[in-house]
């Protein structure tokens, strides 16, 4: 038997696994083959192994084999695999995996099989398990190695409230790029535009909504960086107990320069300029995109939220401790890859610009734009445009403790496929007869009209 050992550049990236002492009683059947690049991948054929139990498991001299029993790659020494974690195992210096092949998983010494994957033409991508761990493989919609499946959005249902849509601004107030809307209450709507970079409060009057004409706030106000200048390209905004936060994708003003910020600002006063009052540049955290292809939703999750429901901590590779994050005000926010669909969860230290990546996120959409939390269901909505013919995923925390999709829904029947690229849910108050309010923004601005309004159910 060859024995080829995991390089450190396996595990480059990969920080739910780590060197750890696991219990003598953990079950090797909880070490399940996750996902399989057999052709083009980097730097050549991998299997990736996920854990889907509660206790690490030590990885010591388990043994992969193709179809052939004699190609075997055998784990080196001191090697374990966290509860949720994945870890690649690049096979190709000992053997690489055929067009009709199989990955096969074996307790040491290779005789007690653990798990098997058989397939009889190479993907497009890679074959993954969709839920990560525990279902069927499938064909992803991106090779993620030692990473949560990209995993294909499940077959869309209709839209979970009413199919009328009605138009919900004045005709031609917004003009094209309004981009990301966030409720504050049942009473004001938070709006952004994306060019030039302005913040809107709206209120409402009648079925629709309008700005406040109230401290200067009757065309919205300019937003700039904290340093006063910039033209900030914002495409999200969230209210929060820490304040209102932006997401941006670039400076309009350096257009083709990726800029990938969070800004906060407050609304008091009457100025009609608004300079951040804190930024976290993420730029450098994240996967380089085009500068039009960034960051395009932000929503924030309380910290009761995610650990009453055991969301799993990808940067500790343990549960959830809002604990770990000194300054980081009462919960998360989870922001939006315009260019991959991919969502990722940042602990923001609210005193300075630090920031912690907490999970990385698949929706399983070509893009996302905007993201919303519903207080009332528990699920992250994540929203695309005429991309996805303005289609949605829900997602919630599965038992690994990842936020998974669980259902894709259609755009209400009585909407044409706008390029939507804001999404509001309103709050659990604003319930009446089964039903609340939803707003969609149309960076469009479609027939004159970039804000509508339909219902979904409580």
């Amino acid at each position: 038997m060859r024995i080829f050992r995991l390089t450190m550049a396996v595990l480059v990236g990969v920080a739910t696994v780590g060197l750890l002492s696991p219990a003598a009683h953990a079950d090797a059947a909880d070490i399940r083959i996750n996902e399989v690049e057999s052709s083009g991948g980097s730097p050549g054929d991998w299997v990736e192994l996920t854990n889907i139990g509660t206790t690490a498991v030590s990885l010591s001299g388990w043994v992969v084999k193709d179809n052939d029993s004699s190609h075997t790659f055998t784990i080196g020494s001191g090697v374990s695999l966290a509860p949720g974690g994945y870890v690649a195992l690049d096979v190709d210096p000992a053997f690489g995996l055929g067009s009709a092949d199989s990955a096969r998983l074996y307790q040491p010494g290779g005789s007690t099989l653990v798990d098997t994957y058989s397939w009889t033409s190479h993907a497009s991508t890679t074959y993954g398990r969709c839920a990560n761990g525990t279902g069927s493989f499938v064909t992803t919609t991106a090779a993620t190695k030692g990473s949560a499946n990209a995993c294909p959005p499940p077959p869309p249902s209709a839209w979970p409230g009413g199919s009328a849509v009605a138009n919900a601004d004045t005709s031609g107030f917004f003009g094209t790029n309004l981009s990301g809307l966030s409720y504050e209450g049942t009473g004001v709507v938070w709006a952004v535009k994306n060019g030039p970079g302005r913040l809107y409060r709206l209120i409402p009057n009648g079925s629709l909504w309008q700005a406040d004409t109230a401290n200067g706030w009757s065309a919205g106000k300019t937003l700039r960086y904290a340093n006063g200048s910039g033209d900030p390209d914002a495409e999200g905004v969230v209210v929060t107990p820490d304040g209102i936060l932006v997401v941006t994708e670039r400076n309009n003003d350096q257009s083709g320069t990726s800029l990938q910020k969070v800004l906060r600002f407050s609304a008091a006063g009457t100025a009609t300029t608004l300079n951040a009052t804190a930024e976290w540049n993420l730029t450098a955290d994240l996967p380089s995109v085009a500068a039009n292809s960034g960051l395009e939703g932000i929503t924030w999750v309380p910290d009761a939220t995610l650990t009453a429901a055991g969301f799993r901590d990808e940067h500790t590779g343990a549960a959830y401790d809002p604990n770990s994050y000194a300054n980081h005000g009462s919960g998360l926010y989870f922001v939006a890859a315009e260019a991959t669909g991919t969502v990722y969860a940042y602990a923001l230290t609210q005193t300075g610009t630090g920031f912690t990546r907490v999970a990385t996120i698949a929706s399983g959409l070509a893009a996302v734009m905007d993201l919303e939390f519903d207080p009332a269901t528990g699920r992250l909505w994540a929203a695309c445009d005429d991309t996805c013919q303005g289609r949605a995923v829900t997602m919630v925390v599965n038992a690994q403790g990842r936020y998974a999709a669980t259902t894709t829904y259609n755009r209400p029947t009585g909407m044409s496929n706008y390029n939507n690229e804001g999404f509001a849910i309103a709050p659990p108050a604003a319930c009446s007869g089964g039903l609340k309010p939803v707003l969609w923004s149309d960076d469009g601005n479609t027939s004159s009209h970039a804000l509508r309004s339909g219902t979904i159910a409580c």
